[in-house]
């Protein structure tokens, strides 16, 4: 059985809709961050790093979002091509597009002083949000051209990751550096829509109070 190690509306999240969509086992442990939990030796012994999530694997202990997805998906034969079927090369590159890019540049839109110190905060989250536009552009205008089978309306891997990428990008104000609505992506948020409706999404949404449409309108 798994054992994922999360926080409510932290990256634990798309690890909570994915284990729930595959209707897998699973022992969701809640993290006492008032506590100390995420500096614990044993905490550490997950995490190195002490961040969030971390997932205890009958493998055992693994941590990365991405490499935690894609664990599951592999290990279970769903939500993204198996690793010989002729999509596979496609969806990778676009995992780790959005694992190696996307993310990261998210957090420097929502911690830009981590990246350079608070004297360069500011310039660090002008140069955070140009990248964005032209990321979240080329993955959107990739769906349009290509329509890939393992990003469509269907529930995916990817659509689950992006949709929490999205939720945090659309759930703030609309004055935040890191303000991106997911309707400025037409491709992305068609397919969003429908994904925010499954019901692993849903049920996780209630739990986390995220609102009824988590990844097209965050909060509401």
């Amino acid at each position: 059985m798994y054992r994922l190690h999360y926080f409510p509306d932290t990256a634990s999240l798309v690890l909570r809709m994915v284990l729930a969509d595959l209707q897998l086992p699973h022992e969701a442990v809640l993290i006492d961050r008032d506590a100390g939990v995420l500096d614990s030796a044993a905490y550490r012994a997950l995490q190195p790093l002490g961040k969030i999530p971390a997932m205890e694997t009958p493998n055992g202990p693994m941590f990365e979002t991405a490499a935690m997805l894609l664990y599951l998906a592999d290990r279970h034969h769903r939500l993204a091509p198996a690793p010989d079927h002729p999509d596979r090369a496609g969806f990778l590159s676009w995992f780790f597009f959005t694992s190696s890019n996307i993310h990261p540049v998210l957090l420097q839109l929502f911690y830009p002083e981590r990246t350079a110190g608070p004297a360069q905060a500011k310039a660090v989250s002008q140069t955070a949000r140009a990248q964005m536009q032209v990321l979240l552009t080329t993955f959107d205008s990739m769906l349009t051209r290509d329509a890939p089978a393992w990003f469509s309306t269907d529930s995916s891997l990817m659509g689950y990751y992006l949709g929490m990428l999205m939720h945090w990008l659309g759930g703030v104000a609309p004055d935040h550096a890191a303000y991106f609505p997911s309707t400025d992506f037409p491709a992305l948020h068609q397919r969003l829509a429908v994904l925010e409706t499954s019901a692993a999404a849903q049920a996780i949404a209630a739990e986390e109070a995220l609102g009824s449409r988590p990844f097209t309108q965050p909060y509401q």
